[in-house]
Protein backbone atom coordinates (compact mmCIF):
# COMPACT_ATOMS: atom_id res chain seq x y z
CA UNK A 1 0.00 0.00 0.00
CA UNK A 2 1.40 3.24 -0.74
CA UNK A 3 1.66 5.91 1.58
CA UNK A 4 1.99 10.02 1.35
CA UNK A 5 3.21 11.48 4.98
CA UNK A 6 4.44 15.29 5.21
CA UNK A 7 4.88 16.03 8.49
CA UNK A 8 7.23 17.91 11.25
CA UNK A 9 8.37 16.37 14.17
CA UNK A 10 10.80 17.96 17.06
CA UNK A 11 13.69 16.02 17.21
CA UNK A 12 17.06 17.34 18.92
CA UNK A 13 15.80 20.21 19.98
CA UNK A 14 14.86 21.12 16.49
CA UNK A 15 11.27 20.83 14.55
CA UNK A 16 12.19 18.95 11.29
CA UNK A 17 10.24 18.99 8.64
CA UNK A 18 9.79 15.09 6.48
CA UNK A 19 8.15 13.84 3.82
CA UNK A 20 7.78 9.91 3.38
CA UNK A 21 6.38 8.05 0.03
CA UNK A 22 5.95 4.79 -0.57
CA UNK A 23 5.39 1.02 0.94
CA UNK A 24 6.03 1.25 4.81
CA UNK A 25 6.96 -1.92 4.64
CA UNK A 26 9.49 -1.79 1.95
CA UNK A 27 13.67 -0.52 2.66
CA UNK A 28 13.91 2.93 3.34
CA UNK A 29 16.06 5.28 1.00
CA UNK A 30 17.12 8.60 3.05
CA UNK A 31 17.35 11.83 0.74
CA UNK A 32 19.82 14.48 2.26
CA UNK A 33 20.09 17.34 0.37
CA UNK A 34 22.55 20.74 0.27
CA UNK A 35 22.86 23.72 1.49
CA UNK A 36 20.18 26.20 0.64
CA UNK A 37 18.19 22.86 -0.70
CA UNK A 38 15.26 22.58 1.15
CA UNK A 39 13.95 18.61 0.45
CA UNK A 40 11.88 20.00 -3.07
CA UNK A 41 15.18 20.13 -4.57
CA UNK A 42 14.71 16.42 -5.46
CA UNK A 43 13.15 16.06 -8.51
CA UNK A 44 9.84 14.23 -8.44
CA UNK A 45 10.48 12.07 -11.19
CA UNK A 46 13.46 10.56 -9.18
CA UNK A 47 11.33 10.55 -5.81
CA UNK A 48 8.79 8.36 -7.71
CA UNK A 49 11.09 6.49 -9.69
CA UNK A 50 12.80 5.22 -6.70
CA UNK A 51 9.15 3.88 -5.38
CA UNK A 52 8.45 2.54 -8.15
CA UNK A 53 11.52 -0.07 -8.01
CA UNK A 54 10.37 -1.14 -4.61
CA UNK A 55 11.78 1.55 -1.79
CA UNK A 56 9.92 3.86 0.43
CA UNK A 57 11.61 7.71 0.72
CA UNK A 58 12.19 9.35 3.15
CA UNK A 59 13.09 12.78 2.03
CA UNK A 60 13.74 15.69 4.79
CA UNK A 61 14.02 19.67 5.06
CA UNK A 62 17.77 20.02 6.60
CA UNK A 63 17.07 22.88 9.87
CA UNK A 64 16.94 26.38 8.58
CA UNK A 65 15.58 25.45 5.15
CA UNK A 66 11.78 24.25 3.84
CA UNK A 67 9.33 23.69 6.44
CA UNK A 68 11.97 22.94 9.21
CA UNK A 69 12.75 25.42 11.95
CA UNK A 70 14.59 27.96 11.30
CA UNK A 71 16.68 29.04 13.99
CA UNK A 72 17.01 32.76 13.84
CA UNK A 73 17.47 33.10 17.53
CA UNK A 74 21.50 32.39 16.58
CA UNK A 75 23.82 34.80 16.15
CA UNK A 76 25.68 35.04 12.43
CA UNK A 77 29.20 36.17 12.40
CA UNK A 78 30.48 38.13 9.66
CA UNK A 79 31.07 35.48 6.86
CA UNK A 80 34.28 37.48 4.94
CA UNK A 81 35.58 37.70 8.89
CA UNK A 82 34.69 33.95 10.07
CA UNK A 83 36.74 33.03 6.06
CA UNK A 84 39.46 35.17 7.02
CA UNK A 85 40.17 33.82 10.72
CA UNK A 86 39.72 30.38 8.87
CA UNK A 87 42.40 31.04 6.44
CA UNK A 88 44.89 31.99 9.14
CA UNK A 89 44.16 29.49 11.28
CA UNK A 90 41.93 31.06 13.86
CA UNK A 91 39.07 29.51 15.98
CA UNK A 92 35.73 30.54 15.01
CA UNK A 93 32.22 30.12 16.84
CA UNK A 94 29.16 29.28 14.48
CA UNK A 95 25.45 28.54 15.50
CA UNK A 96 25.93 25.22 14.21
CA UNK A 97 28.19 21.91 13.22
CA UNK A 98 27.61 19.81 10.27
CA UNK A 99 27.27 17.27 13.00
CA UNK A 100 24.25 19.12 14.61
CA UNK A 101 22.75 18.28 11.42
CA UNK A 102 23.77 14.89 11.29
CA UNK A 103 22.16 14.08 14.66
CA UNK A 104 19.14 16.53 13.50
CA UNK A 105 18.96 13.14 11.16
CA UNK A 106 19.94 10.07 13.24
CA UNK A 107 17.37 11.83 15.73
CA UNK A 108 14.40 11.74 12.69
CA UNK A 109 15.16 8.02 12.47
CA UNK A 110 14.49 7.24 15.82
CA UNK A 111 11.58 9.44 16.46
CA UNK A 112 10.15 7.21 13.18
CA UNK A 113 11.20 4.09 14.74
CA UNK A 114 13.55 3.45 11.17
CA UNK A 115 15.94 1.09 12.45
CA UNK A 116 18.19 1.08 9.11
CA UNK A 117 18.32 2.76 5.70
CA UNK A 118 19.70 3.13 2.26
CA UNK A 119 21.29 6.99 2.72
CA UNK A 120 21.91 9.23 -0.46
CA UNK A 121 23.25 12.88 0.14
CA UNK A 122 23.30 15.51 -2.37
CA UNK A 123 26.65 18.10 -2.08
CA UNK A 124 26.47 19.13 2.02
CA UNK A 125 23.79 16.41 2.23
CA UNK A 126 26.92 13.94 1.12
CA UNK A 127 28.80 15.92 4.03
CA UNK A 128 26.42 14.69 6.11
CA UNK A 129 25.68 11.19 5.24
CA UNK A 130 29.61 10.72 5.18
CA UNK A 131 29.49 12.10 9.27
CA UNK A 132 26.36 9.90 9.57
CA UNK A 133 28.62 6.70 8.02
CA UNK A 134 31.71 7.80 10.00
CA UNK A 135 29.45 7.89 13.74
CA UNK A 136 26.90 5.83 13.24
CA UNK A 137 28.08 2.63 10.82
CA UNK A 138 25.15 0.55 12.47
CA UNK A 139 22.19 2.48 10.65
CA UNK A 140 23.42 2.14 7.22
CA UNK A 141 23.04 -0.94 4.79
CA UNK A 142 24.40 1.81 2.26
CA UNK A 143 25.61 4.69 1.20
CA UNK A 144 25.80 7.15 -2.26
CA UNK A 145 27.00 10.55 -1.86
CA UNK A 146 26.75 12.51 -4.73
CA UNK A 147 28.61 15.96 -6.18
CA UNK A 148 30.19 15.79 -2.60
CA UNK A 149 33.55 16.18 -1.14
CA UNK A 150 35.73 15.01 1.97
CA UNK A 151 36.65 18.89 3.55
CA UNK A 152 39.71 18.36 2.06
CA UNK A 153 41.32 21.67 1.57
CA UNK A 154 43.75 21.58 -1.07
CA UNK A 155 40.53 20.64 -3.36
CA UNK A 156 40.40 22.75 -6.13
CA UNK A 157 38.08 25.91 -5.38
CA UNK A 158 34.97 26.80 -6.95
CA UNK A 159 35.31 28.04 -10.28
CA UNK A 160 35.48 31.99 -10.51
CA UNK A 161 32.29 32.09 -13.02
CA UNK A 162 30.16 29.65 -10.50
CA UNK A 163 31.76 31.86 -7.45
CA UNK A 164 30.68 35.65 -9.21
CA UNK A 165 26.73 34.28 -9.78
CA UNK A 166 26.80 32.82 -6.06
CA UNK A 167 27.95 35.99 -5.04
CA UNK A 168 25.48 37.86 -6.28
CA UNK A 169 21.93 39.00 -4.40
CA UNK A 170 18.18 39.61 -5.45
CA UNK A 171 17.62 42.77 -7.06
CA UNK A 172 14.97 42.94 -3.88
CA UNK A 173 12.60 40.51 -1.70
CA UNK A 174 9.98 40.05 -4.48
CA UNK A 175 8.49 36.74 -5.22
CA UNK A 176 10.08 37.59 -9.41
CA UNK A 177 13.30 38.90 -8.42
CA UNK A 178 13.98 35.83 -5.72
CA UNK A 179 12.55 33.48 -8.61
CA UNK A 180 15.26 34.94 -11.17
CA UNK A 181 17.84 35.27 -8.91
CA UNK A 182 17.89 31.40 -7.62
CA UNK A 183 17.38 31.05 -11.74
CA UNK A 184 20.81 32.13 -12.79
CA UNK A 185 22.01 30.57 -9.83
CA UNK A 186 20.80 27.16 -10.88
CA UNK A 187 22.16 28.30 -14.58
CA UNK A 188 25.64 28.68 -13.22
CA UNK A 189 26.00 25.47 -11.22
CA UNK A 190 23.64 23.31 -14.03
CA UNK A 191 25.14 20.79 -16.23
CA UNK A 192 26.54 22.52 -19.26
CA UNK A 193 25.87 19.75 -21.40
CA UNK A 194 22.19 19.14 -19.98
CA UNK A 195 20.86 22.54 -19.84
CA UNK A 196 17.19 23.38 -18.43
CA UNK A 197 14.75 24.77 -20.51
CA UNK A 198 13.89 28.21 -19.09
CA UNK A 199 10.13 26.82 -18.30
CA UNK A 200 11.30 23.95 -16.45
CA UNK A 201 13.75 25.50 -14.83
CA UNK A 202 10.94 27.77 -13.33
CA UNK A 203 8.94 25.10 -11.71
CA UNK A 204 12.09 23.96 -10.40
CA UNK A 205 12.62 26.91 -8.68
CA UNK A 206 9.22 27.74 -7.64
CA UNK A 207 9.48 24.49 -6.20
CA UNK A 208 12.04 25.36 -4.04
CA UNK A 209 10.83 28.85 -3.00
CA UNK A 210 7.26 27.09 -1.98
CA UNK A 211 9.22 24.84 0.02
CA UNK A 212 11.03 27.82 1.61
CA UNK A 213 14.34 28.88 1.07
CA UNK A 214 16.07 31.22 4.28
CA UNK A 215 18.51 33.64 3.30
CA UNK A 216 19.53 33.55 7.02
CA UNK A 217 19.39 29.78 7.12
CA UNK A 218 21.70 29.76 4.15
CA UNK A 219 24.15 31.46 5.95
CA UNK A 220 24.03 29.31 8.98
CA UNK A 221 24.43 26.36 6.98
CA UNK A 222 27.66 27.75 4.80
CA UNK A 223 29.52 28.38 7.74
CA UNK A 224 29.00 24.88 8.73
CA UNK A 225 30.69 23.75 5.88
CA UNK A 226 33.10 26.61 6.21
CA UNK A 227 33.98 25.78 9.49
CA UNK A 228 34.08 21.20 8.98
CA UNK A 229 37.27 19.37 9.82
CA UNK A 230 38.56 17.28 6.87
CA UNK A 231 36.65 13.94 7.24
CA UNK A 232 39.66 12.20 4.94
CA UNK A 233 41.32 10.27 7.55
CA UNK A 234 37.92 9.05 9.16
CA UNK A 235 35.81 8.27 6.40
CA UNK A 236 39.36 5.32 6.21
CA UNK A 237 36.80 3.41 9.12
CA UNK A 238 33.51 3.20 6.76
CA UNK A 239 32.63 0.14 6.10
CA UNK A 240 29.15 0.67 4.19
CA UNK A 241 28.86 -0.59 1.01
CA UNK A 242 29.93 2.99 -0.73
CA UNK A 243 28.90 4.43 -4.47
CA UNK A 244 29.92 7.77 -5.47
CA UNK A 245 28.25 9.81 -8.16
CA UNK A 246 30.30 12.75 -9.89
CA UNK A 247 29.93 14.75 -12.99
CA UNK A 248 33.16 16.26 -14.52
CA UNK A 249 31.63 19.32 -15.05
CA UNK A 250 30.93 20.51 -11.97
CA UNK A 251 31.91 24.15 -11.06
CA UNK A 252 30.68 24.17 -7.65
CA UNK A 253 31.98 20.75 -5.90
CA UNK A 254 35.05 19.91 -8.47
CA UNK A 255 35.22 16.60 -9.71
CA UNK A 256 38.19 15.75 -7.34
CA UNK A 257 36.22 16.50 -4.44
CA UNK A 258 34.00 13.21 -5.85
CA UNK A 259 37.46 11.15 -6.20
CA UNK A 260 38.83 12.23 -2.87
CA UNK A 261 35.84 10.75 -1.19
CA UNK A 262 35.96 7.30 -3.14
CA UNK A 263 39.61 6.97 -2.83
CA UNK A 264 39.16 7.89 1.18
CA UNK A 265 36.26 5.32 1.58
CA UNK A 266 37.39 1.45 1.64
CA UNK A 267 36.02 -0.21 -1.63
CA UNK A 268 34.16 2.61 -2.50
CA UNK A 269 32.68 3.02 -6.12
CA UNK A 270 33.08 6.24 -8.12
CA UNK A 271 30.54 7.16 -11.30
CA UNK A 272 31.31 10.22 -13.26
CA UNK A 273 28.77 11.45 -15.28
CA UNK A 274 30.08 13.30 -18.94
CA UNK A 275 28.38 16.73 -18.62
CA UNK A 276 27.10 16.66 -15.85
CA UNK A 277 27.36 19.92 -13.28
CA UNK A 278 25.91 20.19 -9.73
CA UNK A 279 22.01 19.44 -10.60
CA UNK A 280 20.09 16.11 -11.66
CA UNK A 281 19.96 17.14 -15.26
CA UNK A 282 16.41 15.45 -16.75
CA UNK A 283 17.89 13.37 -19.44
CA UNK A 284 20.31 11.73 -16.59
CA UNK A 285 17.74 10.83 -13.59
CA UNK A 286 17.29 7.75 -15.23
CA UNK A 287 20.41 6.28 -15.10
CA UNK A 288 21.25 8.25 -11.52
CA UNK A 289 18.41 6.20 -10.20
CA UNK A 290 19.52 3.06 -11.66
CA UNK A 291 23.21 3.05 -10.28
CA UNK A 292 21.40 3.56 -6.95
CA UNK A 293 18.92 1.12 -6.72
CA UNK A 294 21.42 -1.02 -8.16
CA UNK A 295 23.80 -0.21 -5.32
CA UNK A 296 21.21 -0.63 -2.70
CA UNK A 297 20.03 -3.65 -3.97
CA UNK A 298 23.41 -5.77 -4.15
CA UNK A 299 23.48 -4.69 -0.51
CA UNK A 300 20.58 -6.52 0.71
CA UNK A 301 21.27 -9.56 -1.66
Amino acid sequence: MLIFINKELKVNGVDIAYQLHGDKQAPVLLLVHGLSTPLTGWPVEMVDSFVEKGFRVLLIDNRDMGKSEQLNDLPIPNLLWTVLKIKFGFSVKVPYQLEDMMTDTVALLDALSIDKVHLVGASMGGMIAQLMAINHQERLLSLTSIMSTTGYNKLPAIDASVKKVLSQKPLSQRYRDRCQYHKNKWRAIGSPKYPLDDTELTVRVVQLLDRGISGKGTLRQMLAILTAPDRTARLKSVLTPTLVIHGDSDGLVHLDGGIATANAISNAKLQVYKGMGHDFPVELIPSIVNDIVEHAQAVEL
